[in-house]
Order: structure tokens, then sequence, then C-alpha cells
């Protein structure tokens, strides 16, 4: 196929390929008379070889040899020849024979459609073939090829350049040598010797051992250290280079190889008569020692379940974050997230429930977040936020309300289905703080104050929430006395019989009127009650005085009355729980099959063989217990079983909303199947108007409480109210 058509089309593919060099570029030549598969080879080793070499592309063997003898007239080497075997004019291994007998250094690679036998046969025999590949060939596999090729000839190259002068010193130097390859050989540490010229002289097995190089006996000095160069990470391979290229006083520093070995290097000069002769390198493997350091320092600054960073690293990195901001006028944000009711997950599960689901929550935050905002725990069930480089608070915005939708979903973990929501509260530099302890305080206020207001949401700091913090304060400072000074009030709620309209019970629902405050609701002082204890004293005196009205009502002739009045966590599993019924029981004289007590489904879940013995007590006494909330817990079936509940009181939030087609249908009606078929009396509350009293009849709720029958009243309200139910039934 060697016409002139051809000829043009391999020259022209050959003037498109090549690349400008300097005289001491190399080049790369390949032959081959079919113009697609000259050009195909070509493009592929430009790919990978045209930044160090020239591709040289001729058709024919006439003109290989030709351009050889050009090339090497200009000084250009030619490490490699790749020759196709078929060819019209000249075959290949013809053509590398000759090539060979002119330019023995120069490696060849045969190209051939099939394992051509004698052709290779003719090239081994002439010692003119380096490999043969066939067609068609993996473009990955013809490189590697060239690669190894192009190694192969830089080695020899460098190898007969160096062999005179290695030889020459060796002459020199054998008995020194000798005396100070023993020397080496006997200390543990790795050394390496280098000459004035910066060229390795000598090392000992050591070095070899550390460096994980190949066996003395392969090794070639030569490649010693671009090989150490290469096994280093930056800056380090740099630091190395700048080193033994020069010759100063003694340096002592740590290399990183790219395998995860940490070397410690120290270099010292050697000199005769004030002159530099040459330096030694010493290496010291300390990689576990630094493994073990880094271990220390990462517990340092991380959490050890979550493995985030802790509160020690999260304020260095916001006091850098901060002092970024200041000098580029950009916002951060600090996000406080609380886990809402976590304890009660913790208490009543075990820790190792708590930590698991501690571990999915974290993974669930970390999706939400960007790359460079940084999560941290804080401690127990709280994490902060450090979002730096915020274009404005709604950025902040996006992403609470990305961890409050992720948190939404249940989590799954060893058997147990569990729900978990958060509290955040956000700080904004500059406008909420301008250093740390401002920011990190005024995110917590915010934090408190969605805790406050119903949990399972974000606010944004603002000023009025410092006054509203303020005013929390004096009211938990007014609670100390409230008792004392006769602050507290009961009012009653019917719960009613709907198939007869008759007021069956009345809850008990503790008021605060302060004289400084005004009306003070349980929703905002029983929490701080709860938590600083005061709500026991508090409970009892509520248990007191709704027991003495029930009293007082039954000698006006009201003798079926049932009073239900709520005990909170903290005054359930108080230890003088019982004995405190009972004494209140007996000092007013009221009958125990008189008083219902009110607990909620997620307080008897913190104890559960606590509560079941507490209850069990109360059950004995002959009190009736009630299942507040019911729903909003873990509405598990067993509990209901187990413990000695005769009533359940459907949770406000199912009902608020009811219709014929909504979840919450099906659920109270599943309720209500439950208690029929577990004998329990169920009671619908936050029943607001006769739509909502028809639905839930529709579904067998006999007893309901809420406005649509009355509001709270006061103990001369719920009397009247009671003597004028008396009177009609009359």
């Amino acid at each position: 196929m060697g016409n002139n058509q051809t000829k043009n089309s391999a020259w022209q593919s050959k003037a498109s390929l090549s690349t400008n060099v300097d005289d001491s570029r190399a080049a790369i030549i390949c032959v081959d008379d079919e113009p697609v598969i000259l050009s195909s080879l070509g493009e592929q080793l430009k790919r990978s070889l045209g930044q160090k070499y020239e591709i040289e592309l001729v058709d024919s063997g006439a003109e290989a040899i030709a351009l050889c003898a050009e090339l090497v007239a200009e000084g250009i080497q030619i490490p490699l020849i790749i020759s196709d075997q078929i060819m019209p004019e000249m075959m290949g291994d013809e053509l590398l024979i000759k090539l060979h007998a002119l330019y023995p250094d120069t490696l060849k690679i045969l190209l051939t459609g099939q394992a051509n036998a004698d052709a290779v046969g003719n090239l081994v025999n002439a010692a003119a073939l380096y490999r043969y590949v066939t067609k068609p060939w993996a473009e990955t596999d013809l490189i590697l090829t060239v690669e190894e090729a192009l190694r192969r000839y830089q080695q020899e190259q460098q190898l007969a350049e160096q062999n005179q002068i290695l030889l020459e010193v060796n002459h020199q130097l054998a008995s020194a040598i000798s005396l100070l390859q023993a020397t080496l050989e006997a200390t543990a540490d790795g050394i390496l010797v280098l000459n004035e010229s910066g060229n390795v002289i000598n090392y000992n097995q050591k070095f070899i051992d550390i460096w994980g190089l190949p066996n003395k006996i392969e090794l070639n000095r030569d490649q010693i250290l671009t090989w150490i160069l290469a096994e280093l990470t930056e800056p380090y391979a740099n630091s190395l280079k700048e080193r033994y290229a020069q010759f100063n006083s003694p340096k002592f520093n740590s290399l990183e190889l790219k395998n995860g070995k940490v070397l410690e290097c120290y270099s010292q000069v050697q000199q005769l008569q004030e002159q530099a002769m040459g330096q030694v390198l010493s290496f010291r493997d300390v990689t576990e020692h630094k493994k073990a350091q880094t271990i220390i320092q990462h517990q340092a600054f991380h959490d050890s379940l979550t493995d985030l960073p802790n509160r020690t690293l999260f304020d260095r990195e916001l006091a850098k974050a901060l002092n970024q901001a200041q000098q580029q006028n950009q916002m951060l944000a600090v996000v406080f997230i609380d886990l809402d009711r976590f304890k009660t997950i913790n208490d009543t599960l075990g820790h190792a429930i708590g930590d698991l689901l501690l571990k999915s929550v974290v993974k669930r935050l970390e999706r939400c977040v960007r790359e460079k905002d940084i999560i941290a725990r804080w401690g127990g069930d709280e994490f902060t936020l450090l979002l730096p480089e915020i274009n404005c608070r709604d950025d902040a915005t996006a992403i609470a309300q990305r961890i409050l939708s992720a948190l939404k979903p249940g989590f799954k973990l060893d058997r147990h289905y569990l729900h978990i929501t958060s509290s955040l509260g956000i700080a904004v530099f500059p406008d909420d703080g301008k250093d740390a302890e401002t920011l990190l305080k005024n995110a917590d206020v915010a934090l408190y104050w969605v805790k406050e207001k119903g949990r399972n949401n974000y606010q944004h700091y603002t000023l009025r929430l410092n006054s509203q913090a303020h005013e929390l304060l004096s009211i938990e400072n007014s609670l100390h006395h409230a008792l004392a000074n006769q602050e507290f009030t009961l009012c009653y709620q019917p719960i009613v019989e709907v198939q007869t309209n008759k007021i069956v019970k009345l809850e008990a629902l503790l008021r605060w009127q302060q004289p400084d405050l005004g009306m003070v609701y349980p929703d905002l002082f029983i929490p701080i009650a709860e938590e600083n204890g005061l709500i026991v004293d508090i409970g009892a005196w509520a248990l007191q005085t709704a027991c003495a009205q029930t009293k007082a009502w039954q000698n006006m002739g009201l003798s079926d009355l049932i009073v239900s009045v709520n005990l909170s966590a903290r005054q359930f599993y108080n230890n003088d729980l019982v004995q405190t019924v009972k004494q209140i029981l007996r000092s007013t004289e009221l009958s125990p099959n008189y008083l219902e007590l009110e607990i909620t489904e997620t307080a008897t879940m913190r104890n559960t063989n606590l509560a079941k013995q507490i209850l069990l007590s109360l059950h004995q006494m002959g009190i009736s217990l009630s299942m507040d909330d019911f729903g909003t817990g873990y509405s598990s079936l067993s509990y209901l079983k187990d413990f000695p509940f005769s009533t359940i009181k459907i949770d406000r939030s199912f009902v608020q909303d009811l219709s014929f087609d909504s979840s919450n249908f099906a659920i109270i009606n599943a309720i209500t199947t439950l208690g029929a078929g577990l004998n329990l009396q169920i009671i619908a509350e936050g029943v607001e108007s006769e739509q909502l009293k028809n639905l839930l009849k529709t579904l067998h709720c006999d007893y309901m409480q809420g406005y649509f029958f009355s509001l709270p009243l006061t103990a001369e309200q719920a009397t009247k109210l009671l003597l004028n139910s008396l009177s009609h039934k009359a």
C-alpha cells in the first residue's frame, strides 16, 4: 500500500502530531503502511507521551531509515521504534534488523496481526526486538509496553553514563566503603550517604527496609533518590530535594510517605578540611508513635461516640471563623440543636439504644449542612452548628428547616422504631453578637425559647427573647414563694358522658395568680417547677385541695362524683407518693374510689418496672388510674395490658382537626376499639364543637371533655353547675 496518496497522508499525520521541542527532545518513530492504523497509533501515543516525545509517523521502511538518519543528525534521540510486520516494500523484521545495526541502543517493538514466529525469531536472533504486540491491541496495554520500553531505555542510558564514574570511585574507595558499610549495617536507623554532588554513594539494609525498596541486589543506586521522592507526599518531597541539594547546617524534620509511614529524618554535612564532602541522612520509622500521637490529639478534640468535633474544637473553629468574618465583612451563624425528650428514650430503652440514636441523628445532620459547615457535639443530646460565609439569615433558616424535616422519619434501631424531634436556636454574626461568648449565649436563649414554646421548631435570637428570658427567670424566682403565699388555685373542667349528658368526673386544673405577673398558665410554670423539684410540693397541695373539694361536694349530695388529678413525672416517681396519697385521703376522708390519678404515657415509660410497682400500689388502694395524652408517646399495647389503667384519654392533637377522611379518624377508631376490647373507658380531650362531638360519637367515644361542654371553672362556678345538673335531673 506504499502509493503516493498513502505516503502523503502519513506525512500529514506526522506533521499534525509533532510538537515544538528543544534540542534535547527525544522521538518515537511509528512505521505502518495502513494510514488508519498509523494515525490511530500516533494519536494514542500523543495522548500519553506527546508532552515528552515527538511522535513521528512514516508509512514505509525506507522512509523510516531516512527519518532516523535525519533525527540523529539533528541531535534528537530515538529511544523507540514501533513497526508493523506486513509492509509491501520491506517487512517489519527486516527493517528493525537494519535499524538495530545502525542504532543498537534504540529499542524496537514489532506490530503483527498474528504471532509470526519466523519474524519474531529473526529479530530475537539478531537481538533487535524488545517486545512484539499483536493486533488489534488495547490502548492501555500498548502504552504500558511503550512506557516500560522508554523507562528501560532511560535506565540503560543512565547506567551507561554512570558506569565509568562508579567503577573509578569504587576502585579508589573500596576499603573505606567496606568499613563504612559495616558501620552502617550496625545502626538501627536507615542511613543514606550522598556525595558533594548529591548522588547516592551508600546506604544500609535498614534504609531499604524502612523505605520498602527492592532488595539491595536489585536496587539501582541512581534510582534511589527518584524512588524515595516518588514515595513522599507533598510538600515533603520538595523539602527533601532541597536538603540533599544544599549543604547547610544539620537539619531535623518529619517526612510522610504515600503508604502512610512517617519517618524522622536527620541530615549531617560531612566536611574534610572545611570543605563539604557530602552528607549523611538518617531515617527512623516513627509511624506507630505518630499514630498514637494522632489518636490522642484526635480524641482530645473529638467526641468519642459520634467522632464529631467537641466543644473545645468548636470554640477554636468559631474563633477562626469570626476572625475571617470580621476581616472580610461576612456573616456567620451559630446554631444550638437539642434533641427533644431524648432523656426519656435513654432512660427507658437504655444508653445503648440512646447511643445508636445519637449516631443515626448525626448521619442525618451531616446530610443537611454544607461541606464547610461544622457540626459539634456540645454535650449529651445537644449539638452546635457553625455556618460560616452565609449571605443572610435565610441561609441559616433553610438549614434549620432541612434538619427539622430530616429528623421527621422514624429511626429503626435494634427492633425499636423511634421518633425524635429537635429544637434549634440561631444567632447570627454580627447582628446577634460580635464575639463567640455572646453568640453562643444568644443562640442558647433562642433554643430555650423554642423548648418553652413546645419544641420541634427553630427560633432566631431577638432582643425580645432576652426580655422574655428575664421574665422566665422572674417566674422561677416567684414560684419558690407561690405556695407559701397561697397564690395557687384549682379550676375544674367537667368530663361528660355524652349519651346521658351527665357530668361523671371533674378534672382538677392548676392555676397560678401571681400578684405582679397576673395569671401564669401551667404550660409556662409547670416545666420550671418540674425541673427545680417544686412540683412535688405543688402537686401534693393540688391533690389535697381537689380531694377536700370533692368531699365537700359529696356532703352537698353529689355523692357519685369523681375528681381526676394530674401527677407530673417527677411527682409520680417521688419515693413518698403512695404514702402522700394515703395521708391526703385519710385527712380529707375521701374514699379512694372517688379519686382518679392521671399519668402521661411518656412518664410511665421512663422506668417501666418502677412505674408498674407504683401503679399497682395505687390500684390496690382502690384509686382509678388514667393514662393521659395517649398516642403521643410509645402507645405500647403490652403496657396497656400490664398496667392497671381503667381510663385512656385521647390527646387533643388527634381531636382538633378530626374529619371523616383524616388519618386521625382511623387512629381514634383503633383506640376506641382497643378500649372496648380491654374494658377501658375512653375520654376524648379538646372537644370544642358539636361537629367534633358528633364525629366522636360515630366512633363510639362516649366520654368527652372540652370547651364545647364547659370552660375550666372555679370551685364556686363548678358547684353551681353541679347543683343545676342535679336539680334538672330531679
